[in-house]
């Protein structure tokens, strides 16, 4: 059994250890955070975040049954106008994966957007080659919306990047 629970300067440690190399920090977190991470960057992100009735962004990390971390998760571009957020920098400790850990995460964090945020539509975005993460998303109920095609540049690489969404009618649906 997975839960969430707010993301503080006592976690950075942790969340820098499973930060990976630059292209892993880069799939993750995308441009937000520059490699290689830091508890400088790290204090600026959780600045202001939060507050259930006034934070744009809720960071969380997730924890098992014995209260180890084992991942790390927002919910983001929180428009309370338009009932709408984003999930994002979705990041599981490597001793966690493969072990549906993902989908529980995900199956937590639309908990929070759906019922704590009152949030009507969620979205995402993933790099097309990363298969286990589309599969968790689809598995948790996001419908692939569109491809973006060389969204993000990588060296001399382009990325796909998939987006994805679920509406609250959807989320019901399936509880």
């Amino acid at each position: 059994m997975i839960k969430l629970e707010y993301f503080e300067r006592k976690d950075f440690r942790e969340l820098i250890e499973w930060s990976g190399d630059e292209a892993f920090l880069l799939q993750w977190a995308g441009t937000h955070f520059t490699f290689p991470l830091d508890e400088q960057q790290l204090e600026k992100y959780i600045e202001g975040a939060n507050d259930i009735h006034r934070s744009e962004i809720m960071i969380y990390k997730a924890v098992d049954d014995t209260g180890k971390a084992v991942g790390h998760i927002t919910i983001g571009r929180i428009e309370r106008d338009n009932r709408s957020g984003r999930v994002g920098r979705v990041l599981l400790s490597p001793s966690a994966r493969g072990k549906g850990i993902g989908t529980e995460m995900m199956k937590c964090v639309l908990r929070v957007g759906f019922e704590e945020l009152r949030l009507h539509r969620i979205s995402l975005g993933v790099f097309d080659f990363n298969h286990s993460a589309v599969q968790c998303y689809r598995k948790a109920g996001f419908k692939q919306e569109g491809l973006l095609r060389d969204a993000r540049k990588y060296r001399d690489q382009y990325w796909n990047l998939i987006e994805m969404s679920i509406l609250e009618d959807e989320w019901k649906n399936m509880r």
